[in-house]
């Protein structure tokens, strides 16, 4: 059984391709380019690295978000045209999730946190638990404040990971003190490896759509849709 996954949620691109359970294959831009430009040359070298075609995939997987709207459209859109060309079925995973999946077997609360403007986050918290990563708290957007309000309960060490870093690990550190940990920056790129992997365990548990049923997890509107919005109240 072969997998292609890949995640464009933020302003790195990533492919990857499994088979069974082993990566064999994983690709990665960190570069201005547009994800639109790139995407599908970054799959043709996954293929190509592994002497494969599209039509040797049995499924795909792509993250669904949070993230950036366009790359998630891009990355969404891409691999449902992929999986319709050749009638098989996909897998969506969370960013969140991936992230956390990033570093397996942690001890402690893992919390990714990704950018969500003016000053909030899209979060989750999670725990690895009998090499099973565990979610345990809802998907939420918080502002930084109520984020540590919430942290400064827990009794853990607690590892961040994700793009929210880049602002506010001084807060972290200077509001949970020694309580705040963060990796090395390359844990903080949501992995198409790492979405590959989540995708793999809802395969096996029966957890596949079809093509047409992919659909992004934005969490809040785009300001394009705000934008509308507000001009339909004015008329």
């Amino acid at each position: 059984m072969k997998l292609l996954a890949l995640d464009t949620s933020s302003m790195v691109a990533t492919v990857a391709i499994m088979e069974e359970d082993k990566l064999i294959a994983e690709t990665v831009l960190n570069h201005k380019k547009t994800h639109s430009s790139q995407l599908m040359p970054l799959i043709k070298e996954a293929l190509d690295n592994c002497g494969l075609t599209p039509a040797d995939i049995d499924y795909f997987a792509a993250s669904l978000g949070p993230g950036s709207f366009t790359g998630l459209r891009i990355g969404i859109t891409t691999i449902k045209a992929m999986a319709q060309a050749l009638n098989k079925p996909v897998v969506g995973v969370s960013t969140l999730d991936a992230l956390a999946y990033n570093l397996p077997c942690s001890e402690g609360i893992l919390c990714p946190i990704i950018d969500a403007q003016r000053d909030n986050l899209y979060t989750a918290r999670y725990k690895w638990k009998k090499q099973e990563l565990n979610r345990i708290s809802d998907y939420d957007i918080l502002h930084i404040d109520e984020l540590i309000d919430v942290l400064n309960n827990q009794n853990e060490k607690i590892i961040f990971l994700g793009d929210g870093i880049n602002q506010f690990q001084q807060i972290l550190e200077g509001s949970l003190k020694e309580k705040a940990l963060f990796p090395h920056n390359a844990l903080s790129i949501p992995r198409a490896s790492s979405i590959g992997g989540l995708a793999l365990i809802q395969i096996k548990e029966g957890n596949v759509q079809k093509a047409e049923e992919l659909l992004p997890i934005y969490m809040r509107k785009s300001q394009a849709e705000k934008q509308f919005e507000e001009r339909m109240r004015e008329k």
